[in-house]
């Protein structure tokens, strides 16, 4: 098996935040190349999978449904912007309730304040245009 320095091996990170009532639970695996991440709205229920990329030529991102849901529904947004902020290949589960558009934006902000913290983020903030 072939490796590249700082990629090798997995990284796992696990945390929870409790607000306005609601608990919302997350895991990070960071593997070569990409990041699957969790987030579980007040339960440890999987809930939809959905998978994001990165296309060629046109530097846009490509996000299909796994697992239920529909390419629309909540979670792809947040697996797209993924992309947009690590540059990375990400496969992400989410089962924040559908119609709740504050909670899965705190979601969000609080899955990417912590990808910021581990260094999984592109430095510029530019997209994937350089």
């Amino acid at each position: 098996m072939a490796h590249d320095g700082d990629d090798d091996g997995v990284q796992i990170t696990c945390f929870t935040d409790v607000s306005d009532d609601v608990t919302l639970h997350f895991q990070i695996i960071r593997l070569h190349k990409q990041i699957y991440a969790w987030i579980g709205c007040n339960s440890a229920k999987f809930g939809h999978l959905y998978a994001a990329a990165p296309t060629q030529p046109n530097n846009v991102v490509g996000v299909t449904s796994i697992l239920g849901g529909a390419s629309d529904n909540t979670g792809s947004s947040i697996a797209r912007r993924l992309v947009l902020k690590t540059g990375l290949n990400i496969i992400l589960a989410c089962n924040i309730p559908k119609n709740s558009p504050m909670l899965e934006a705190g979601a969000e902000k609080k899955l990417v304040q912590k990808l910021i913290s581990l260094g999984y983020t592109r430095p510029k903030s530019e997209g994937l245009s350089s």
